[in-house]
């Protein structure tokens, strides 16, 4: 099997284009993955139809059990993230270091897992023969 990776650290320079143009021109069996996690936009190219949608959990994030938190203020101090302003956590900008939970006395942070999004497996039919289409 022939494999295509189409990548760039910059947004807006043309990957989503350049793959959806390889998949009109593909014959045949394909498939195409879009993996962009900010944007992931074939599918709004191509229309594929659901299949099946799948829970996708990325890394564990620090949740704060308010009632095992004596508010000591060591999770706060030890998160280089500055992710936990007033005993909560701001999920956006948790990294899962779990430095928090390894610093707590009061062993009031658990680290879990946390839905990122969903990933998709769709039938393709824009394109020439029949593709398959997976999105997270």
């Amino acid at each position: 099997m022939k494999q295509i990776a189409v990548v760039s650290g910059k947004g807006g320079t043309g990957k989503t284009s350049i793959v959806a143009s390889l998949a009109a021109l593909a014959s045949g069996r394909a498939v195409y993955a879009d993996c962009d996690v900010d944007a992931p936009d074939l599918h709004l190219i191509l229309q594929p139809q659901v299949i099946e949608r799948r829970e996708f959990f990325g890394i564990k994030r620090a949740f704060i059990d308010s009632a095992k938190c004596n508010q000591c203020g060591s999770c706060q101090d030890a998160c280089r993230f500055s992710a936990i302003s007033d005993f909560r956590v701001d999920l956006a900008s948790c990294e899962g270091c779990g430095v928090c939970k390894l610093v707590c006395p009061a062993e009031a942070v658990e680290m879990k897992d946390s839905l990122a999004g969903y990933a998709y497996i769709s039938n393709t039919v824009r394109t020439a023969g029949s593709c398959r289409t997976l999105t997270w």
